[in-house]
């Protein structure tokens, strides 16, 4: 079985046994979106929710809340989410992030109900049209400054478009960014890891990452619960601890067309590595943008990368700030006080 093969899973375009097999995978954009509402029905604002149109035939599906109450003077807060998510994971933050402003968040572009486009395989392409996705979808919304925050992947991308669109952002916050570091020389690093994940990297590298979610067709979302129950426990607030809301979004999100994720795959060296880090490239935003740099205490991400930011924009504003008893999902594992955090942030930036 060719990579090229496994990476179309439930795609129309397979045809054959294989094809046919593909199709018993039991998702569906009806699926999805129905899995959105679900997850969503816990938010108490009003939420406003249709696709932008940002040309070439794409749209981004984009979350907007509607507060009375909000100040008309605040500036908006933009999210984006990290690899495999979309809108919905923001379900237990949206609520307290929106009190005082207009909160915006969006599927990026690949991902969740947003268009799956095909992606070049050049890094720098990659991710430049997320870049330009994102600044489309201002323009056509109609923002000219905004908060932006970003998760893992997400908050990649927002340094990303703060290097080339300054002028749009107010405040950057960056929750456990992925793809800061630079790849450790071999060696050390090297020995650290064992050989049978070496061997299994070794395997699965032509693939998407999350391909066998696809190619388990029905079993599909038993394999999510099985390997993912960590997101039972991070919305058991709102769900309950047995529910499976959370993953069956998770599942509907990613066993469809795995057009951002590789996108992501692109731009990841061996072992989730960056090709392009972005501490290389970090001090190209500009000076009197502030960032404010989150991190899980608990996280894989390596928090000192903060530091070394902080050392890199000396003459500019850089906050690191670490969620006591958080992981990498900061927003979930602790959303009491990542919303407050986040919170508070905000409105320093006003």
């Amino acid at each position: 079985m060719n990579a090229d093969y496994l990476n179309s899973f439930c795609s129309t375009q397979s045809n054959g046994w294989f094809g046919n097999w593909l199709r018993w995978c039991p998702t569906s954009a009806a699926m999805l979106e129905y899995a959105e509402n679900k997850i969503l029905r816990n938010v108490k604002a009003k939420c406003e929710r249709r696709l932008v149109v940002i040309g070439n035939d794409e749209c981004l599906l984009t979350l907007k809340v509607v507060q009375k109450s909000k100040d008309k003077n605040k500036t908006p807060l933009l999210m984006l989410h990290g690899f495999g998510g979309g809108v919905g994971l923001w379900a237990q933050n949206i609520d307290y992030l929106s009190q005082n402003r207009t909160l915006y968040a969006i599927d990026l572009l690949g991902f969740g109900r947003s268009s799956r486009p095909k992606f070049d395989n050049d890094p720098t392409l990659v991710e430049k049209r997320f870049i330009e996705s994102i600044e489309s979808w201002r323009s056509q919304v109609g923002i000219d400054k905004f908060i932006l925050l970003g998760h893992s992947l997400g908050g990649f991308l927002s340094a990303s478009y703060a290097i080339s669109y300054p002028q749009h952002v107010k405040h950057l916050i960056l929750v456990d960014p992925w793809g800061f570091p630079e790849k450790p020389a071999e060696s050390e690093y090297q020995r650290r890891i064992p050989r049978w994940i070496k061997f299994v990297s070794m395997l699965m590298d032509p693939y998407n990452p999350l391909a066998l979610v696809r190619v388990s067709g029905p079993w599909g979302p038993q394999l999510v619960k099985r390997f993912r129950p960590d997101f039972q426990r991070k919305f058991s607030n709102i769900f309950g601890g047995e529910d499976d809301t959370v993953l069956d979004y998770i599942y509907h999100c990613n066993a469809q067309e795995p057009s951002g994720e590789s996108a992501f795959k692109s731009m990841t060296a061996a072992f989730g590595w960056s090709k392009d880090p972005m501490i290389k490239r970090v001090d190209q935003i500009r000076d009197d943008v502030p960032i404010t740099m989150m991190y899980g205490a608990r996280s894989w991400i390596d928090y000192e990368t903060g530091y070394v930011v902080q050392k890199i924009r000396s003459k500019s504003f850089v906050d690191v700030a670490l969620i006591p008893g958080a992981g990498h999902h900061v927003y979930a594992d602790r959303p009491d006080l990542f919303n407050e955090a986040v919170f508070q942030c905000c409105n320093s930036a006003d």
